[in-house]
């Protein structure tokens, strides 16, 4: 039984110091029989020891459950807001969080973002909701619940998810329309949805 326990404990040590030496600086150097060495802390006859520098192993979306970060690299979220868009892409926002879905927010502010969003979309209203390369064109919680679901995303949040909120006011005033045409969705060309 104790060389067992010996067995244990040096795997643990040995875990303990391979994590301590990737979490630090690393070194690296060759000595007198060509032999490569790699070393928190170079040996003392090396001259000009070659300082490597690891990225940092946490990956963004490391805390993330299996299930998620695959729908997430499979299907990618973005939700498209506007600032004069309260109460339905609010809704949107909260459905996605209560779920724990991360998504990129895309708040049509300028010009240029309304006519990509428009040339993509072929809507006027927002919010509207791209989980990979299929649309959802109305908050509606069935509707988009059923896309998530088929997406692979988890129906709640995991321990520990932390929601998404608004994304900030723009900072630049919008763009004057043109002769007649609506500069923000949510104006009289865009309303916003009011799903109840």
């Amino acid at each position: 039984m104790k060389p067992c326990f010996t067995h244990i404990l040096f795997a643990t040590l040995l875990a303990v110091a391979a994590n301590s030496t990737f979490a630090d600086d690393l070194y690296r150097w060759v000595d007198e029989q060509g032999k490569v060495h790699y070393g928190d802390v170079p040996a003392l006859e090396v001259l000009q020891p070659e300082y490597k520098k690891f990225k940092d192993s946490t990956l963004p979306d490391a805390d993330l459950p299996y299930e998620t970060r695959r729908a997430k690299e499979a299907f990618p979220i973005t939700l498209y807001v506007a600032d004069n868009c309260k109460d339905p892409c609010q809704r949107a926002r909260d459905l996605l969080n209560s779920r724990g879905i991360p998504f990129t927010q895309k708040n049509l502010v300028t010009q240029k973002d309304i006519d990509a969003f428009r040339k993509l979309t072929n809507v006027d209203s927002v919010p509207v909701l791209a989980v990979g390369n299929n649309l959802f064109k109305k908050f509606q919680a069935d509707e988009w619940n059923n896309g998530l679901d088929i997406a692979g995303y988890p129906k709640t949040a995991h321990y520990g998810f932390r929601p998404i909120g608004p994304p900030p006011p723009a900072p630049v005033p919008p763009v004057q329309p043109a002769s007649g045409q609506s500069s923000m969705p949510g104006s009289e060309n865009i309303p916003p949805q009011n799903n109840q």
